[in-house]
């Protein structure tokens, strides 16, 4: 009869959580007590000496307490939140959020408003809160707010809570409404080494770095048919003449070199170093994806994505740099395929004039290169000299960097 035996990995209360402080819907300030405590000295003193006097001040006192929660409640209703989130944060980088807040009330503003999240508020190192001091009747205001991204994903943001205190601060009132909305969260980013960048494009000497290329402007390549709208630069008139017919020189480019990052997310180890080292090893791999991409390479994927595997083949441009970070961003906790199985997948990707970069948690020193196909450059987050080619922010901490995920249970048989 089976068994059931859970991984020894770090459950996720042991990792760094956002502190989350929601508020009653009812709810005393410390001026609020003191306030209450003279207003019940006073009814006292009003009691025991029975002087009118004293008795107009405690009902005086008690009518500003009822028009304390009156107000604060009024002030609290008919208010719209809509969130203005940019497109993608990056861990570790201040991302401007914007919320527009909507007053729909006829004749009342509202003022002294804070607004905090309650859902999803784990991604990022603080609450995300903001305070809005005015809307008036049928006005919207927006308030913008300082994140920082710490987790990376895709984060769900849902319940938010209104809370205002107006006018007096004795009593505080809060609300709790929803609104989904969800937010992207980039791998953190560093500084790459120039000297990594120099052996991804010395390592296919044979392949894209030296192939020549119609397309471009530096040698002579042949010539073609002239074509209506191109440049009459390129018109080859000696050609033309003894043909009879308009023909235009046609020169190489030099193809920039390809990439293949194949990344190994497979956690090994039962240690709480493992998430750490994991994380790290993505970060790297997006790192050296988005400088790529920016001097002109082609860069691929390769990883496990938790029910099938992500492929991007290598290509160039804006809409690339998202879709690869996007996947880096979306990768789960991998406790399944090994690296053995991920370099079987990532062969059918290596093609003459690819470089495939594996980035692995475990410790492969680049010496072992040679067991791999095609020259694979090997980077691996377990060695402090890979690391150092990375430059990160001093605020991230990589073992905080992981998508939650439920803790995994594993079925094995007795043996």
């Amino acid at each position: 009869m089976g068994w059931l035996r859970a991984k020894a990995m770090p459950r996720e209360s042991q990792w760094p959580v956002t502190s989350l402080r929601p508020r009653p819907s009812l709810d005393f300030s410390l001026t609020g007590f003191v306030y209450g405590a003279l207003m019940l000295f006073m009814g006292f003193a009003a009691v025991q000496n029975r002087v009118n006097l004293l008795f107009g001040i405690f009902g005086l006192m008690i009518g500003i307490l009822i028009v304390s929660g009156l107000i604060s409640r009024l002030v609290l209703r008919r208010l719209d939140v809509r969130r203005v989130y940019p497109e993608h944060g990056v861990v570790g980088r201040t991302m401007r959020a914007v919320y527009e807040i909507t007053n729909n009330k006829r004749y009342w503003p509202s003022l002294s408003v804070s607004l905090a999240e309650l859902d999803g508020v784990d991604g990022f190192e603080r609450q995300p809160q903001c305070y809005m001091l005015h809307a008036a009747a049928g006005m919207t205001a927006s308030v913008p707010a300082d994140l920082v991204p710490k987790r990376r994903g895709l984060h769900e943001l849902d319940r938010y809570e209104l809370g205002s205190g107006f006018p007096f601060g004795f009593i505080k009132r809060a609300t709790v409404t929803r609104r989904t909305d969800r937010v992207l969260i980039y791998p953190a980013q560093a500084l790459v080494d120039q000297r990594l960048i120099s052996m991804c494009r010395s390592a296919e000497t044979t392949g894209a770095t030296v192939r020549p290329e119609p397309g471009g402007t530096d040698e002579f390549y042949g010539v073609k048919d002239f074509r209506s709208g191109e440049n009459p630069r390129w018109i080859y008139w000696r050609r033309s003449a003894r043909t009879g017919a308009l023909v235009s020189k046609e020169m190489t480019r030099v193809a920039p070199p390809r990439l293949l990052l194949v990344v190994d997310t497979f956690m090994s180890s039962h240690s709480s170093d493992a998430p750490e080292l994991v994380e790290r090893a993505i970060a790297m791999a997006g790192s050296l994806a988005s400088t790529a991409l920016e001097q002109g390479m082609s860069v691929g994927l390769v990883a496990w994505g938790g029910h099938c595997w992500v492929v991007l083949p290598p290509a160039r441009g804006k809409q690339q740099r998202s879709e690869l970070l996007s996947a880096l961003a979306l990768l789960p906790a991998n406790r399944q395929m090994i690296l053995v199985n991920l370099m079987e997948q990532s062969h059918a990707l290596v093609r003459p004039g690819v470089t495939p970069v594996l980035f692995t948690p475990q410790n492969l020193q680049l010496g072992l290169s040679e067991e791999a196909r095609g020259g694979t450059l090997i980077v691996s987050s377990a060695i402090a000299s890979a690391r150092a080619w990375f430059s990160f922010e001093q605020n991230i901490d990589f073992r905080s960097c992981m998508p939650r995920q439920p803790d995994v249970v594993e079925q094995q048989a007795p043996n």
